[in-house]
Parts: structure tokens; C-alpha cells; sequence
């Protein structure tokens, strides 16, 4: 267990987390789970999907996307039983992403845009240089720009949501 490679790591613990959620449930008592997961869509053989992935892992601290199907898998090995699961972003007049979207332009997510991104990152690199923002600040700032071009991709191609929503239910008997 102690050199458990890191995508079964982390299938074990989302597990875990569920039963501990099981154990603590009444029977019969639901539990509503919301998720950011790779769709149908990903293909694991497909670079550019990789790199979308990888860059919404890193710039989020997410050791591994699981897939719509990772997850109710996941909540069905700790016991539950699955009442009903969607991706509520097919379903969503406005996609999720448009204001991560640099190509949107809007006064109030400015900052968002290719302008106001340029803008920000040039005003980072400044204040790390005379000392205001600590030394990384340049680093941090243009993995989480990575992180939100990787989203921002990622519901274009549809291969990522952040919206899929599941709810499950302890059965009455175990």
C-alpha cells in the first residue's frame, strides 16, 4: 500500500471517503455528490486531450480527473446505491467556461480577457521584482492562466465537466 502507484492512490481514497459518508448515513439516507470529472469525450490516446487534462489537474491541485464513470463506481463499491446521475452542463443554456472564455470580452471579468491576462501577469512580474508579491508569484500566476485555458479548452471539446452531479442512497438493508 505504501508505494500504491498515484491514479489507484487516489481511486482508494475518493473510495474511503465515500464509506466513511456511507457509515455515518441512517439506511435509506441519500447523499448528494457534485464533481469535476473527464466526460465520455476524453480520449486518453488523443495528446491534445492530455494536455488539457494535465493543465486543469495542475493549475487545481487535483492529483487525478476521475470519469463520470470512475466516480459512481466509486460510490457504488462503498455500498451505495445509485438514484440518478447527470452532467448538468449539457444541459446549461450558457456554457460553464464563458467567463473563464478570454475571447469574451466584459467589463466585469476583464481581467479574464487576453488583455486583462496580459495585463496581470506584466503587473505580477513587477511586483515580485520590487518585492510586494513573493518570489513564485510569476510561476503561480501562469500555471493557474494555464489551468483556466485548459478548462476554458476542455468544455469547448467537451472532454471536461465541472458539473456532474450524482445522488446515491444508503440501501435499507446492508
Amino acid at each position: 500500500m505504501l508505494f500504491m502507484p498515484l491514479r489507484q492512490h487516489a481511486t482508494h481514497l475518493i473510495v474511503g471517503c465515500y464509506k466513511e459518508i456511507y457509515r455515518v448515513l441512517k439506511p435509506g439516507q441519500c447523499f448528494a455528490v457534485y464533481e469535476w470529472c473527464i466526460t465520455d469525450h476524453y480520449d486518453p490516446n488523443n495528446a491534445t486531450h492530455k494536455r488539457i487534462k494535465d493543465e486543469i489537474e495542475l493549475g487545481n491541485g487535483l492529483p487525478d480527473i476521475r470519469s463520470t464513470r470512475q466516480c459512481l463506481q466509486a460510490v457504488k463499491d462503498a455500498g451505495f446505491e445509485v438514484i440518478w446521475d447527470k452532467d448538468l452542463a449539457e444541459d446549461s443554456p450558457l456554457p460553464w467556461y464563458l467567463p473563464l472564455d478570454p475571447s469574451r470580452f466584459s467589463l466585469s471579468s476583464f481581467r479574464l480577457t487576453t488583455v486583462g491576462r496580459i495585463i496581470t501577469r506584466n503587473m505580477v512580474k513587477v511586483l515580485e521584482y520590487v518585492g510586494l508579491a513573493p518570489e513564485g508569484s510569476q510561476r503561480v500566476s501562469s500555471f493557474l492562466e494555464k489551468a483556466a485555458e485548459g478548462l476554458v479548452e476542455g468544455g469547448k471539446k467537451e472532454i471536461f465537466t465541472p458539473m456532474y452531479f450524482f445522488v446515491v442512497r444508503k440501501p435499507l438493508s446492508e
